[in-house]
């Protein structure tokens, strides 16, 4: 019985420390939970989207699907360097006119790259200024424009989608 209720008391005085711990870099979690359930919905637009679809745009102004799967993978790579502080892979580069498994591949990749990049972030560097685009912004700013970024072309995909009509993988019912 003494062992029981030692380990018990043990067991609750350790879970605040742990819960403590869990939640020391709140911002960095979030980024992470973020940028997962963006790689999840982005990917499956992009596998749900026909081959023959991927070279539609709405306008002639606008990006093609496959263009916006390019502008996807290069800002992955920037992006998820710079926030993290991890050297970018050096790829070769990807045109729009590559098969659908080939821009899929390059997505997977570049998501795989965030993922694991990203893995040790903290939000010890929140305020750490670094140059992007010729402007001095810090890397929490970084964060929620890649936040936004990823947002803004989820929304193309689930607009293209739409106008072919295609359910967006998250607006079907589960």
């Amino acid at each position: 019985m003494n062992v029981r209720l030692t380990v018990t008391t043990l067991a609750l005085l350790a879970a605040p420390a742990l819960v403590g711990a869990q939640q020391s870099a709140p911002v960095a979690s979030a980024f992470r939970g973020f940028e997962s359930s963006s790689a999840k919905n982005l990917i499956a637009a992009a596998e749900a989207m026909p081959a023959d679809k991927y070279t539609f745009k709405p306008t002639p102004a606008q990006m093609s699907f496959a263009d916006i799967m390019v502008h996807l993978a290069q800002g992955n790579d920037y992006l998820c360097g710079v926030i993290s502080g991890a050297k970018a892979p050096q790829r070769a580069p990807i045109a729009a006119s590559a098969s659908k498994d080939a821009l899929l591949a390059r997505l997977k990749e570049t998501f795989a790259f965030c993922d694991q990049s990203l893995a040790s972030l903290d939000d010890t560097k929140l305020s750490q200024e670094t140059n992007m685009f010729g402007k001095s912004r810090s890397l929490a700013e970084i964060e929620m424009l890649t936040v936004g970024d990823w947002a803004d072309h989820y929304s193309q995909f689930a607009n293209y989608m739409r106008i072919n009509g295609l359910v967006p993988p998250t607006a079907k019912k589960m």
